[in-house]
């Protein structure tokens, strides 16, 4: 008895799908499927990708005002960075006359600018009238 129901029921699928004829096979139904959704998805990521924002250069000015001591203590509290590392750009600031101590986005050059302006001057001098100069520069 449930044999022939099966049969039944199998036969009235078969009927309905023969009133609706395909004309492609799951396989190709399945690779059209999968390529519009890849052609949605790469237009997408056309659309949406973010711009990235461009860099700058926090360019430090040498001066005779200010010491080696002065310039590593600035640069370790303003940036971060190591003695070693804000000594070596201490030299390269006395012989070069410019150093780059930061690249980043434009609002954030902007912002350690003013810190280094902001530093105050070199106690250590008496002649020393105000903070060292910097300026900011795209980078390249």
């Amino acid at each position: 008895m449930a044999d022939s129901t099966f049969r039944d029921r199998v036969t009235r699928v078969l009927k309905i799908a023969e009133q609706f004829p395909m004309t492609t096979t799951l396989a190709e139904s399945i690779e059209t499927s999968i390529a519009k959704k890849r052609a949605v998805q790469r237009e997408t990521k056309e659309v949406c990708r973010p711009k990235r924002q461009p860099f700058y250069n926090v360019v430090l000015l040498d001066d005779d005002d200010h010491t080696y001591d002065y310039l590593i203590d600035m640069l370790r509290k303003l940036f971060g960075y190591t003695t070693e590392h804000a000594y070596k750009l201490a030299c390269e600031l006395d012989s070069k006359g410019r150093v780059i101590i930061d690249t980043t986005t434009k609002e954030r050059a902007e912002f350690k600018r003013d810190q280094v302006h902001a530093f105050g001057r070199d106690w250590r001098i008496t002649r020393c009238q105000g903070s060292m100069q910097s300026v900011i520069e795209p980078a390249e």
